[in-house]
């Protein structure tokens, strides 16, 4: 596999309490980071998708962007009693919300960042994660709609001032979920109701032939959902979450993993080996696998294709987090949040482990856009002391660290992907992974690597997926946990009986039970021999 040469184009920003500066990517020639940006005054600071734009919220109601290639402010928007503020996925357009002071004051306002001039103005009551922002686009901003009561608007992305272009009816539509590039189409989540099931439809964006979806799944039990398209708008993970566990094995309710495909091939669920919660799922940069990490801990991680087919198994642990690096040839597998930060890291295309490591306490992690460098945050207000920011080699070794006294944020920059990696040799390589009867384990490598047909069973399937050589040999097995009277019951037992609290016999119980052996042997014969 040739090795990417290393980017100087690679950037970090860096966010404290009061102002933000920006770091010169890694390698570092000197072991520090260079200073790119120094410290400009911020409450809070986002990258555009894309890489372009930088939108930085100042304290007093002003709202900057930044070229990303200049690093130099290019618009101001004066904006009193903002609560939040987004940039669009390309950095063409800034939507803001202001505190509501009556039905007639258009409080959500969509700008035009090139000539900082309003390009649309609505009313909304309030803000959840649901309905902000107001205005969704797709990533390559062909698309644009709004959720609303019972429908979903659409709009022309190149003159907002036409208004509404489109409709789309969905009846008791709650949340949309638009698919990313190209966004030919949209994911529609109606709730339960009145004792009907919720459902998620997929509908195509295009005018006409939006009368019927061109996918649906309906669930029982269901009180949210997380919805994540693949890159192609091909497939559609859907993550189902009740706040009860009917079968009362979990605290936190019941989730459930569904996949849906715009070609109306697959709608169900996706086949999970072992039962419990969904703790991660993301798709590869290709669209054609995606990972995901399952099951009561220890959980269990695999990798399935397009169809729903196993692929590799990555084994289990005290897992909760999966990353897949941008060239789809790296993952990192870890367990953060309330878990103690353990990361394997895997190299996809060999099916190997490269490493593990340990990182405590992370509330953030992403791969670096060249997919080289694994970053790891500790960032306030989470979390208030400890505050600092790691930096891993592909392989999980540690090759930066830097502590500070109060840390908000740490991100990478946003860059192409082609911009570091010859993303057709990717997917060659992805294809090259074929669906084959399994093979009998232990003749080579590739027999290893065999992978089941579509068609058999799944049980079978299960069987017959690779489980890819960890490069560490994995630890011994924990024994079960023992509660103290039994263990008390155990010592009793062996000094009444001559055993041991582990259940191996000593020396003179060993003697002693030899005895017992001959003694019986010796009244059988004289048994036989008086008979």
């Amino acid at each position: 596999m040739a090795v990417v040469e290393p980017s100087s184009s690679l950037e970090i920003l860096v966010r404290g309490p009061e102002d933000f500066f920006i770091w010169n990517g890694p390698p570092f020639p000197s072991g520090e980071p260079g200073v790119k940006l120094d410290r400009v005054p911020c409450t809070s600071a986002k990258f555009s998708d894309d890489g372009s734009k930088l939108m930085v919220t100042k304290s007093d109601s002003v709202i900057s962007i930044f070229d990303c290639k200049t690093l130099t402010e290019i618009r101001s928007f004066d904006v009193p009693n903002v609560l939040a503020a987004v940039i669009s996925p390309c950095g063409t357009y800034l939507q803001t919300f202001q505190k509501c002071s009556s039905p007639q004051h258009k409080n959500v306002v969509l700008w035009k960042i090139e000539n900082g001039e309003s390009a649309y103005q609505l009313f909304q009551k309030n803000m959840t994660k649901v309905t902000w922002p107001s205005v969704h686009f797709s990533s390559d901003e062909t698309v644009a709609c709004r959720l609303a009561t019972n429908e979903i608007q659409f709009f022309d992305p190149r003159d907002f001032s036409k208004g509404f272009v489109n409709r789309l009816r969905v009846p008791g539509v709650a949340a949309l979920e638009l698919s990313k590039a190209p966004g030919s189409y949209v994911a529609a989540f109606v709730p339960e109701s009145k004792g009907m099931p919720a459902s998620v439809q997929i509908y195509a964006c295009g005018k006409d032939l939006q009368s019927q979806p061109v996918a649906r799944r309906s669930f029982f039990r269901c009180s949210t959902v997380q919805l994540s398209w693949n890159s192609g708008s091909t497939g559609l993970l859907v993550v189902v979450q009740s706040d009860v566990d009917k079968t009362n094995q979990s605290y936190y309710g019941e989730s459930k993993l569904n996949y849906l495909t715009t070609d109306g091939v697959h709608e169900g669920l996706v086949p999970l080996r072992k039962e419990g919660p969904i703790h991660d799922v993301q798709w590869s940069y290709t669209g054609k696998e995606f990972a995901v990490v399952y099951g009561f801990m220890p959980a269990m991680a695999t990798v399935f294709d397009k169809k729903c087919n196993p692929l590799l198994e990555l084994g289990t642990g005290p897992y909760n987090t999966i990353r897949w690096n941008p060239l789809g040839n790296f993952i990192c597998l870890a367990g953060f949040g309330n878990l103690p930060g353990d990361m394997a890291f895997w190299d996809y295309r060999e099916k190997k482990q490269l490493g593990t490591t340990r990182a405590e306490l992370s509330v953030t992690s992403e791969w670096s856009p060249d997919g080289r460098y694994f970053m790891t945050a500790t960032t306030a207000p989470r979390l208030q002391v400890d505050n600092g920011v790691k930096v891993f080699h592909h392989n999980g070794s540690l090759y930066f660290k830097k502590m500070f006294d109060r840390l908000y944020q740490v991100d990478w920059k946003p860059e192409s992907v082609e911009k570091f990696g010859d993303i057709e040799d990717l997917v060659k390589a992805v294809d090259s992974v074929k669906i084959d009867e399994a093979k009998v384990p232990g003749k080579g490598s590739k027999a290893t690597q065999a992978i089941p047909k579509a068609t058999q069973a799944v049980s079978k399937a299960a069987q017959a997926v690779p489980k890819a050589t960890p490069a560490n040999p994995p630890a011994a097995k924990p024994a079960a946990y023992r509660p103290p009277h039994a263990k008390a019951a155990a010592v009793v037992q062996a000094e009444l009986f001559g055993g041991s609290p582990s259940g191996e016999l000593s020396k003179n119980a060993l003697k002693n039970k030899k005895k017992r052996e001959k003694k019986k042997q010796a009244e059988a014969a004289s048994a036989a021999g008086g008979s």
